[in-house]
């Protein structure tokens, strides 16, 4: 009988700095995420956290962690060849069924790019997948961007827009990512259209408001609620939010229900 709360030992394949606060994990596993789904990370004695899958494929997955804490400060220590243990996938990720053959808005802050990267990758691979790919990015400075070699790939095919909080520097614009939602062609899209936004809470909120004002509906506003998970599945509480289990019912939520999850 499969033990769905059981870690198992997985070896770390590569690890790559992103920025002084950021690395990027590649770990050998069996398990086969959905994009947007998290995984809980653990070292014996030590504790676990649920990380997003920022990448996968087969017989991998990747991990893009901040390090914040006892656990992540713990991670951040490992090499290639070390051992970190994983279970999971857990909770919905995007419905990336009903993204087919729509004009796909995502609007990401920060570390808030790592739950929509794969998503982003598949759009990019697989050619007429969606039907365009608007993008819209911000980070605090220079110095916290992450995943430099995708933003320049997706460049190359997407409508993309990267914007540093308060820095001017070439290929990025000055200013917050509410400031560029005007610039997204709502209209031309009529109905056809679906709108992802992830990064910290107060960004979510007014990224989403931002793109009512501009006739987004919110039925066509999806985020990624990303609370401190514990158990995964639905048994400490943890994550509850008056009647809703975050880890069973998110971490992906339409903007309709979303905008009730109040801490």
């Amino acid at each position: 009988m499969n033990n769905v709360v059981m870690p198992k030992p997985c070896k770390v394949l590569d690890v790559v700095r992103e920025t002084e606060m950021e690395y990027t994990f590649k770990v050998e596993t069996d398990i086969a995420p959905e994009h947007g789904q998290f995984i809980q990370l653990s070292i014996p004695k030590i504790g676990e956290a649920p990380i997003s899958v920022s990448s996968y494929g087969e017989g991998w997955v990747e991990f893009t962690i901040r390090s914040v804490g006892k656990v992540t400060n713990k991670i951040f220590e490992l090499k290639r060849g070390d051992t970190l243990f994983l279970r999971g996938a857990y909770g919905k990720g995007w419905p990336v069924d009903k993204f087919k053959d729509k004009n796909m808005v995502i609007i990401a802050g920060g570390t808030g790019v790592a739950p929509i990267r794969s998503m982003v990758n598949k759009f990019y691979d697989e050619e007429g997948y969606v039907k365009s790919v608007n993008v819209i990015i911000g980070f605090k400075n220079e110095k916290s961007v992450i995943f430099k070699k995708d933003l320049d790939k997706w460049s190359k095919k997407f409508n993309t827009i990267y914007c540093l909080d308060n820095e001017e520097k070439e290929g990025f614009n000055k200013g917050f990512v509410t400031e560029y939602i005007k610039d997204i062609p709502f209209k031309s899209f009529g109905d056809n259209y679906e709108t992802v936004i992830v990064g910290p809470p107060n960004m979510m909120k007014f990224a989403a408001e931002e793109c009512m004002r501009n006739g987004v509906s919110q039925e066509k506003i999806w985020v990624s609620f990303e609370r401190k998970m514990s158990c995964a599945v639905g048994k400490c509480g943890h994550c509850r939010i008056d009647e809703t289990y975050v880890c069973l019912e998110g971490p992906v939520f339409n903007y309709v229900k979303a905008k009730d999850l109040i801490d």
